[in-house]
């Protein structure tokens, strides 16, 4: 072995050892990731991602996917000339609209997702909301300000839903026996119908009635940014008000972090907004000293 090798082997070394603290920190813990963003369309990023959720899952952590689709679903929906139309960020979703979420969501994107992590070894399960009632959901509605008039509309988004109650049956045979589950958001309703929640709103509800020690969303941004674009490190539930009001939450991130506070009341430890397009940063996050993004604890 030359001495390049000897010193490449001692950091690979180096780098187990610092790293092992944490791996036993996590130990049989469930850690729930949001996948998105423009992560999902980057083809070495994918497969890195799907390399990771094996090694967490050889390492004795137990890791849930949820993915989101949206960019996939307005290309599809582009493909097949139906328009899309939006109301408070969400997409109003008719019958036709709903079918086609449907497809791409539950249909090529989580098989696609699922056969990148079996490709690296790992033993990816593809699932939806609807697959063994894991989640029930109920239509939900945006009320819209006109920026004009500042009349405030009421907006039917159509066959859009969201967590209404989470049964972790199936989830809870699959955990622990050497599989991934990957999530598409796609659950039904009451009444019977199919509706498209959002995979950050999805992630939440399933971090907190798994009661993970992680939710992580790998987002297009480093985290949660202070007034000068600096990465704010860790926050508390309590730091988040102050922060909206006084604009330095603003925009997308806003929901987000509502997100957060939800999965944290209910029972998630930690959440964690992170950069999806920083190499491995799930491990960075999970196994190293220093984080990746903004941790957000109760």
């Amino acid at each position: 072995m030359t001495e390049s090798s000897h010193e490449k082997a001692h950091a690979q070394a180096e780098t187990l050892v610092r790293a092992l603290p944490h791996m036993l920190k996590y130990d049989d813990a469930i850690v729930v990731v949001k996948y998105g963003g423009h992560a999902m369309g980057d083809d070495k990023v994918a497969r890195d991602f799907a390399r990771d959720m094996v090694l967490l899952e050889q390492s004795g952590v137990n890791p849930v996917v949820v993915h989101g689709g949206g960019p996939q679903i307005g290309a599809m929906l582009q493909k097949l000339g139906i328009k899309s139309q939006f109301a408070g960020g969400l997409r109003i979703t008719d019958k036709a609209t709903v079918e086609i979420v449907e497809m791409v969501l539950a249909g090529s994107i989580n098989k696609q997702i699922v056969g990148f992590i079996n490709a690296e070894g790992g033993r990816a399960i593809g699932l939806c909301g609807k697959d063994g009632n894991m989640v029930l959901a109920k239509k939900v509605g945006r009320v819209v300000v006109d920026s004009g008039s500042n009349i405030e509309a009421h907006v039917d988004l159509g066959f859009v839903g969201e967590p209404e109650k989470v049964d972790t049956t199936v989830l809870d045979q699959v955990l622990g026996r050497e599989l991934v589950p990957v999530l598409a958001p796609v659950a039904q309703g009451a009444d019977g119908q199919t509706y498209n929640i959002n995979a950050d709103t999805f992630a939440g509800a399933i971090a907190g009635a798994l009661k993970a020690k992680r939710l992580i969303f790998l987002t297009d941004v480093p985290g949660v940014l202070d007034k000068d674009r600096n990465l704010i490190e860790e926050l508390k539930v309590s730091d988040i008000p102050g922060l909206i009001a006084d604009g330095t939450i603003t925009g997308g991130m806003i929901p987000k972090v509502e997100t957060c506070i939800y999965a944290i009341e209910q029972g998630v430890e930690g959440v964690v907004i992170v950069d999806g397009k920083i190499p491995h940063a799930v491990l960075v996050e999970l196994l190293t000293d220093h984080g990746a993004g903004t941790l957000i604890t109760r």
